[in-house]
């Protein structure tokens, strides 16, 4: 049995260390904050998370919170057109071998520790993992706290600004996208009838888009507006007024501009992300999740590749602890070319299919309108499709 510390008890380090102990491994799991919980609203999962989850073994608790989705719309945010629609039902489930579904956050991240615990992952809040030294064939982590914890490998999970990434990759802070998110969550009850829907919605306007999709067993509607505003400072969660929301949406379809204005206690964030990079490994270390490829949400991938990193891991280092640094070297050829393609990828879609206005924006629309649903589906197979994780 090897022992094994993953800092973060965030959706990435808890799939992370559930996948290690369902390999049979000792698991430690050092959290910086004092509790394990998660903030956010909606989060949407593809079939392929669908699979990592049955891989860890908690595809059905994931489900039983999830709602599951009919369609993705393109609207033209100005017009009210929609542009295209993306079936997820029938033919898209049996070729991708599972639903497209949205869930909170915190609902997967109570899926995901619930298994830890039932699979005696030891979870210590507290402990913020500020870096690590490796000899003899064991790694030594130190903790803002003061402490020190040893095992034989350790996994690095801890986000956006990990500390295991500072010392590893040492690439400095991140990559500010210059879009800014604003996100609400109200009840259902308060949508009008006609506005409701079992899809995940898109309105494109010129250097702004607005998301929104049912969460909570359809109890909630999730409100997600994005401006391509050039912002340069991070903001994390931040309040912000209606009036301010409502002024950097103005111009958008009647029907997506009532739902905005349904929305309160909006927080905003200043997305980032970071360039795709060679190697995430060192020795007996490795990065998982954002701390190894943090994305911008267009794409709707980041929590997904998280989780295929997990089981991807929880196989690879079936072995013997002498082969730990070769096995994580393979962890890191597996999963840097489908990350970094679904990084640069995400990245466009903000560019290309979101934000276009006049010119960009006509041909965007002629473009998606004359997609079939056989090629929308082929378009996303290469994302949405399994990963076979038998043959690692």
């Amino acid at each position: 049995m090897t022992h094994i510390l993953v800092a973060g008890g965030g959706i990435g380090g808890l799939a992370a260390a559930l996948g290690q102990a369902r390999s049979g491994h000792r698991v430690t799991v050092l959290e910086g904050r004092p509790r394990f919980a998660e903030i956010g609203a909606g989060i949407q999962l593809a079939p392929n998370a669908f699979h990592a989850l049955a891989a860890l073994g908690v595809r059905d608790a994931v489900a039983g919170r999830a709602d599951f989705i009919d369609e993705l719309r393109f609207m033209d945010g100005m017009s009210g057109e929609q542009v295209t629609a993306m079936p997820l039902t029938g033919g898209y489930r049996a070729r991708f071998g599972n639903p497209y579904a949205v869930v909170h956050r915190a609902d997967l991240h109570r899926a995901l520790l619930d298994g830890c615990r039932d699979a005696g992952v030891e979870l210590i809040g507290g402990q913020r993992v500020t870096g690590y030294e490796q000899s003899g064939g064991h790694v030594t982590v130190s903790t803002a706290a003061g402490e020190r914890f040893r095992a034989e490998v350790l996994l690095g999970a801890d986000g956006l600004r990990s500390a295991v990434r500072e010392q590893l990759v040492g690439d400095g802070p991140p990559r500010i996208s210059g879009h800014t998110i604003y996100r609400s969550v109200i009840p259902m009850s308060e949508v009008p009838e006609e506005l409701r829907t079992r899809s995940v919605t898109l309105w494109a306007g010129p250097s702004r888009h607005f998301v929104h999709y049912p969460i909570g067993g359809g109890d909630y509607l999730n409100l997600a507006a994005t401006r391509d505003d050039g912002a340069d400072t991070e903001i994390t969660g931040a309040p912000a007024t209606r009036d301010h929301v409502l002024s950097e949406f103005a111009g958008l379809d009647d029907s997506a501009r009532r739902l905005l204005e349904l929305g309160r206690d909006w927080r905003v964030w200043v997305l980032c992300d970071r360039d795709p990079v060679e190697t995430w490994v060192d020795g007996r270390v490795a990065l998982a999740g954002d701390a190894a490829h943090p994305m911008l949400q267009y794409a709707a991938q980041g929590a997904c590749m998280a989780l295929e990193d997990a089981v991807t891991l929880g196989t690879v280092l079936r072995c013997d602890p002498a082969d730990v640094p070769q096995r994580l070297e393979k962890y890191n050829g597996v999963r840097r070319e489908r990350t970094a393609r679904t990084t640069l990828t995400a990245r466009w879609m903000g560019s290309e299919l979101y934000h276009p206005a006049r010119g960009r924006a006509a041909a965007r629309n002629t473009l998606l309108a004359g997609h079939s649903v056989d090629d929308l589906h082929d378009v996303v197979s290469w994302l949405h499709g399994a990963t076979d994780f038998s043959t690692l």
